[in-house]
C-alpha cells in the first residue's frame, strides 16, 4: 500500500466513522478500487489502526464527558455517571466475546469481500429506514438497552454493517432519544478500539514488523486529523437529519459495490 493510498483511507475513515454508513465497508471498497493486495490480517490491521485514530478523536471531542464518567466511577461523585459507565461496560461484552472467539473468521471478511460488503450496506440501509420511522422520545439508555445495543455493535464488526448506524438505530427502535443514542454510540466504541489495538500490539508484533510503519502512521494521522474536524459536524448531522437519507446512500453504495465486484 502506498502512503498516498493510506492517507486517502485515513481521510475516508475520518469522514465516515461518525455517519451511519459503515466506515469499514467504505474502507474495504476503497481498498479494492485502489488495488490493495494486502493479506487479510494486514488489511484488518490497517482498519483497526484507522479506527483507533478516530477513537482518539472521539476522546478529544468528548473529553469532558469522559472525565465526568471517570469521576463518577473513581470518586463516586455522580450516581448517573457511575451508572453510565456500567452501561458502557455492559455494551462492550458481546463485541468482546465475538472478537476473541471469532477473530480468524472476522479477518477473512477483510480480504476484498466487496460483494459481501455491498450486501451488508444494503442491510444497513434497511435498518436505518426502519429506525427513521421510530417516534422521538426523551428516554435514556437503560441497562437492558445497553446490552441490546451491545449485541448490535457485535454484529457491526462485519464490514458493511455500520456500527454507528446499527447501534443508533437499535437504540432509537428501543425508544431512546436520538441525541442520547448518538452520544452513547460514539462513547461505547472507544474502549473496544483501544483494547483491540493493545491486543494486536501484544499478540501480533510480527504483523507490525511486516506492515509498513510509515503507511500505518500516515493513515493514522489522516484519520485522526480528519476525525477531529468532522466529529462534531457529523454528530450534529446524525442528531438532526433523518436517517432515511443515509439509508438511501447505503442502498446506492451497496448496489454499486455489488456491480463493481461483478466487473
Amino acid at each position: 500500500m502506498e502512503i498516498l493510498h493510506a492517507i486517502l483511507l485515513g481521510i475516508i475513515q475520518g469522514l465516515t466513522e461518525f455517519l451511519p454508513v459503515s466506515s469499514s465497508g467504505h474502507l474495504e471498497i476503497m481498498k479494492t478500487i485502489l488495488g490493495n493486495k494486502q493479506v487479510a490480517s494486514q488489511s484488518l490491521l490497517m482498519t483497526v489502526v484507522l479506527h483507533f485514530a478516530t477513537a482518539l478523536s472521539t476522546i478529544v471531542i468528548f473529553r469532558n464527558e469522559i472525565i465526568d464518567i471517570f469521576k463518577g466511577v473513581l470518586l463516586k461523585k455522580s450516581k448517573e455517571d457511575f451508572q453510565f459507565s456500567i452501561k458502557i461496560i455492559l455494551s462492550m461484552i458481546p463485541a468482546t466475546i465475538i472478537g476473541l472467539v471469532f477473530n480468524d473468521e472476522m479477518e477473512s471478511l477483510f480480504n476484498n469481500q466487496i460483494s459481501f460488503v455491498g450486501i451488508m450496506l444494503i442491510l444497513t440501509g434497511a435498518i436505518l429506514f426502519l429506525a427513521d420511522k421510530a417516534k422521538t422520545t426523551n428516554k435514556k439508555v437503560s441497562f437492558f438497552d445497553a446490552i441490546i445495543i451491545g449485541l448490535s455493535q457485535a454484529v457491526a464488526i462485519i464490514p458493511g454493517i455500520s456500527r454507528s448506524g446499527a447501534t443508533i438505530s437499535t437504540a432509537v427502535l428501543l425508544g431512546v432519544d436520538k441525541e442520547k443514542a448518538a452520544k452513547f454510540s460514539f462513547l461505547m466504541v472507544v474502549p473496544l478500539i483501544i483494547g483491540k489495538i493493545l491486543k494486536d500490539l501484544l499478540d501480533g508484533g510480527d504483523l507490525f514488523v511486516q506492515s509498513s510503519v510509515l503507511e500505518l502512521s500516515a493513515g493514522f494521522f489522516a484519520a485522526f486529523i480528519t476525525g477531529i474536524f468532522a466529529c462534531k459536524w457529523m454528530i450534529k448531522i446524525v442528531k438532526n437529519s433523518k436517517l432515511k437519507y443515509f439509508s438511501i446512500y447505503c442502498f446506492v453504495v451497496g448496489l454499486s459495490a455489488i456491480i463493481i465486484s461483478s466487473l
